[in-house]
Formats: structure tokens, sequence, C-alpha cells
């Protein structure tokens, strides 16, 4: 079994400690949650979104087993085919895809009934080109044309194209890639101008949305907004229940399957999985939750310290970033702390897609460290050689003496 592991699971092990900790949290708590949602649509079938989540838990944990089994440097090949199939993905989604809260989120391939959010394949693309440009051109990044032009047209585009359907998502996007760029030394110029045009972005798309009646989710945002600055939420339904799933759990909580909130909340299972295992689990486990995800990041800071290139550089703590801003912005929304943006927990909430896509992330994560360590080997090796060879001449030596 251990000649196994460490045939197939390498890179960083304190990253796989951290996956293999998420996913047993999330199918304790999917199990958990979805109690009522089986009553509802499986006729009592409870163990059915159990095994369902199990097994995208499962196929994400093979997909990071291959992913980091693949050298980083073809995903800087790759990224650039991505970007080329993200934007049409993204237009065919925002015109043609399946809707949610008058949101358009899903692609469906039709003959096999498989829909995905397009959003979380186009995150992956373009923080890897991001990351990519800014590691070729980082002997110019002063240059306008040439370096920051290429970079700024995809973001503006890509977040773009996601904004009118999943507004969250397009602004994490947006800042995991000014952080990028910060890091990248762009100048400060260069970003303020982003920034700029960023705004200006998003004052168009609400300008053209009043005048082409596209104001379904523009409602949405304007109602959780002033529903968050009034102190109003007694109104808000998905708040109210997740602050006394919060207050219930105390601090050792109500233990794993007891919670009661599960039965009132929308969505306990997805965008407030975070309130439901603190009332199982109590502060305790809301901390130890926030641990997980704080050290995800720390440990991504350690890959880059021992990296000597810019490219894994870049794409470590672009997609470090990604996913830790996300977990944060879902456990501050189940606290109260942010309006309501409808972004999963990372790896605990259940969702199909979503999971893979973030093992996807880790797997390119682990493959950056997995490279460091087999080079570090590699390097001691060579460094050991000279000594034994050495130590032998001189036991030969000995030999022929006496």
């Amino acid at each position: 079994m251990s000649e196994i592991i460490k045939k197939y699971i390498k890179g960083d092990k304190v990253i796989w400690m951290v996956i293999f900790a998420l996913s047993l949290i999330s199918l304790l708590a999917v199990y958990s949650s979805t109690g009522t949602l089986a009553y509802k649509a499986r006729g009592g079938d409870t163990f059915y979104y159990f095994l369902k989540h199990l097994i995208f838990i499962i196929s994400g944990i093979f997909i990071i087993i291959i992913v980091h089994n693949i050298h980083y440097k073809y995903y800087s090949r790759l990224s650039q085919i991505l970007l080329i199939i993200t934007i049409p993905l993204l237009l065919i989604t925002l015109l043609f895809g399946s809707s949610l809260n008058q949101a358009a989120r899903w692609v469906t391939i039709p003959g096999i009934q498989f829909s995905f959010q397009t959003s979380d394949f186009a995150k992956l693309a373009l923080i890897m080109y991001v990351a990519r440009h800014l590691s070729i051109k980082q002997d110019k990044v002063d240059d306008f044309k040439t370096t920051f032009l290429p970079i700024i047209i995809p973001i503006i585009i890509v977040c773009g194209l996601i904004m009118p359907a999943n507004f969250s998502t397009s602004a994490i996007l947006f800042f995991t890639c000014f952080i990028l760029l910060f890091i990248g030394r762009i100048r400060f110029r260069y970003l303020f101008l982003l920034i700029l045009v960023g705004i200006l972005g998003f004052a168009l798309f609400i300008g053209v949305a009043y005048i082409t009646n596209y104001e379904g989710r523009i409602k949405t945002w304007e109602k959780r907004i002033e529903r968050y600055i009034s102190g109003e939420n007694e109104e808000d339904f998905q708040v109210e229940q997740a602050k006394i799933a919060i207050v219930n759990g105390g601090i050792f909580g109500k233990g794993p399957g007891n919670s009661r909130q599960r039965n009132f909340l929308p969505s306990p299972y997805a965008d407030f999985i975070y309130a439901i295992i603190i009332e199982e689990y109590g502060l305790i486990g809301g901390i130890v939750i926030l641990f997980l995800y704080l050290y995800l990041i720390f440990r991504a800071g350690v890959i880059i310290k021992k990296v000597d290139r810019t490219f894994p550089a870049f794409l470590v703590i672009g997609l470090t970033l990604s996913l830790v801003i996300q977990a944060m912005i879902n456990m501050a929304v189940a606290v109260n702390l942010l309006p309501v943006t409808g972004q999963p927990l990372p790896l605990v909430s259940m969702g199909g897609t979503s999971v893979l896509f973030t093992c996807i992330a880790l797997g390119i994560i682990l493959s950056v460290s997995r490279v460091i360590q087999e080079q570090e080997i590699q390097e001691k090796l060579k460094t050991e050689s000279p000594r034994n060879q050495k130590t032998d001449d001189n036991e030969k030596e000995s030999q022929n003496n006496n």
C-alpha cells in the first residue's frame, strides 16, 4: 500500500492532507445536509446524494493524481488553447445556457445530458494564461503594447462575459488577476487603468441592461446590497436561518447529523454548508475549516519560495488565491459579513463540475510541488555522488596499501 502511495501520490504531502481532510468533512456535511432534499426529491433515499457526491469526490482525487503527474510546463502551452475555447463557450452560455434565478450559468452537452458551469472552466483558463504571459514578458513588464494589452484584453472579455450571470465569480477572477499583475511587477498606472476599465465596463453593462430591459440580475444585486446595508436581514430568510444554525452550534456543536436548520435553509448543502458545519461541529469545526484553507495558501507560499521559475510561481499563487478567496467569501456570507453571493465552499459544498474543476486546480498546484521535489532529489544525489566516489577511492587506496 505504501509503495502505491509513493508511486501515485507525490508533491506536497501537507496539501494532500488538506485535500483528504476537506473531502472527509465534505462527505459528512453533505450527507447530513441533504436529508430534507432526499425526502422531497428522492422519496426518502438519504444515500442517493451522499453516493453521488462520493463519486465526484473519488473522481476528483483521481483527477488530481492524473493532473499532478503531468509536468507543469505543459499547462503553459495548454493555456492558450483553453483561452481560445473559453470565450465562445462563455458566449454560448450567456445566450443559450441553462438558467437559474435569471442567470445563465450552465451549458448542457446534448446527447449525454451532462451540464457544467463554464465560469469554472474560464477561471482555470484565464489564470493559466495570465501566469504564462507574465512569465514570458518579465523582461518587458513596462511595455504597454506587448505586455499589458495582451493581458488586459482577455481579462476584460472573460470577466465581462461571466459578469451578467455570475457577478461574484467575475469579481473574484478579476481580483485574482489583478493580484497576479501586481506580483508580476506591472506598473501602477497600468493597474489603475485596469481598475478604471473594469468600473467603466460594469457601468456600461448596467446602462445596457436598463436600456434593453435586462434587469433581472441587477434587481437581485440591488435587493441583496440594500438589505445588507440597511441591516434589514431579518427579511432575508437564508441569512436568518444561517444565523440560527451558527448560534445553535455553540463551541462544540450539536454533533454529526443533528442539524435542525438543514430543514429550513434553502441550500444547506452548497452555499450555506459552512453554517451547517458550525451547527454540527461548533465553533471548533468552523475554525478547523478556516485553518485548512489558510494553511493551503501558506503551503502555496512554501512552494513558491522553492521554485526557480516565474511561470509555476504565478500559476500556484493564482490558482491558490482563487480557491481561498472563494472559500473566504462563502464563509463570510454564512456568518453575515457579506451579502449573499452564491459561491460554493471549494471541495466541501455538494457539486459536480465545481468539485472536479477545484481538483484540477489543486492537481496543477501539486504538479509544481512534485517537480520541485524531484529536482531537490536529483540535486541531492548529485552532491552525494562525488562524496561516495571519494569514499570508494579512499577504500581502494587503503586496500592497495595493505
